[in-house]
C-alpha cells in the first residue's frame, strides 16, 4: 500500500516506522514547510492519506485529499464542525473517510467500557461523573478529542446536559472535564463516578505514541480499496 503522510511530526514519524515495517511505502510527506507540494497529482500517488496535523489545518487537508479522490484516515481533533462536510465529500467522491479521536486499540476498547459503565449508571443520581485527561504540553486543543468522545458517550446515556472545562460551570447535569498538560505525557484518561458512599473509576494510560501509530496504520489498511464512512469500531470489529 502506498501512503501519503499529511503531518510529519512525532506522530507522522511513528506512523512511518510502523507502516514501513508492515511492508507499506510512504510516497509523500507533507509538513507546514512544504505544504505547497500537496498537489492533487502528488496525492494521487497514494492509496490512502494519513492526516495528523492540528485543528486549524485539518479540514482543508482532508478536503484536498478527498477532492483528489484519495481516501483519508485522520486523527486530527478540534475540527468537529467540519466533519459532516468531509463525510459528504467522501461519499460524493466514492472514497473512504475514517476519523477517530484516538486510534489506540486499547482506547477504543476503553470507549466500549465507558459506554457500558455509563449505561449501568443511567438513572443513578447518587453518582456524578467527571472526566480527567492528561497530555503533553504540545497538544493544541483543550480538552482533546478523546476526552470529548468519552464525555459525549456518557451524555448519550441520558440525564446529563453538557460539559464544562475544568469545572467552570458546576450546574446540575454538567460534567466537569479536567484537562492537564504535563511534560511529554502521551495520554491518560480517567472517568470517575463519585457518590458520598464510594467512587468507581476507570483509567486508560498510554505508554508511548506507538499504540496510536499502529492503530492509524491498521485503519489505513482497512479503508484501502473501500468507499464509505468508517470508524475504529469497524477496523477492530467491535459490535455491541
Amino acid at each position: 500500500m502506498k501512503i501519503a503522510l499529511i503531518g510529519y511530526g512525532k506522530m507522522g514519524k511513528a506512523i512511518e516506522q510502523i507502516a514501513v515495517s508492515r511492508g507499506h511505502e510512504i510516497v509523500l510527506r507533507i509538513t507546514s514547510s512544504n505544504r505547497h507540494e500537496m498537489t492533487p497529482q502528488a496525492l494521487q500517488q497514494a492509496d490512502v492519506a494519513i492526516e495528523f496535523t492540528g485543528p486549524d489545518a485539518a479540514a482543508a487537508n482532508v478536503m484536498e485529499c478527498l477532492d483528489a479522490g484519495v481516501s483519508v484516515v485522520t486523527g486530527s481533533t478540534g475540527w468537529n464542525n467540519d466533519i459532516p462536510a468531509a463525510c459528504s465529500k467522501a461519499t460524493q467522491q466514492g472514497v473512504a473517510l475514517l476519523h477517530a479521536s484516538n486510534f489506540s486499540v486499547g482506547v477504543n476498547i476503553f470507549f466500549e467500557v465507558n459506554k457500558l459503565l455509563a449505561s449501568l449508571m443511567s438513572g443513578r443520581t447518587e453518582y456524578a461523573p467527571a472526566v480527567t485527561e492528561t497530555h503533553h504540553i504540545h497538544k493544541k486543543d483543550k480538552p482533546g478529542g478523546t476526552a470529548i468522545t468519552l464525555t459525549e458517550q456518557i451524555m448519550q446515556q441520558g440525564g446529563l446536559l453538557g460539559w464544562s472545562l475544568d469545572g467552570e460551570d458546576n450546574a446540575p447535569g454538567i460534567i466537569p472535564v479536567y484537562a492537564h498538560r504535563i511534560g511529554e505525557v502521551p495520554g491518560t484518561h480517567s472517568i470517575k463516578w463519585s457518590s458520598v458512599i464510594d467512587d468507581i473509576e476507570i483509567t486508560h494510560t498510554a505508554h508511548s505514541r506507538e499504540g496510536f501509530a499502529l492503530g492509524a496504520v491498521l485503519a489505513a489498511e482497512f479503508v484501502s480499496g473501500r468507499s464509505g464512512i468508517f470508524s475504529m469500531q469497524d477496523v477492530l470489529g467491535i459490535v455491541r
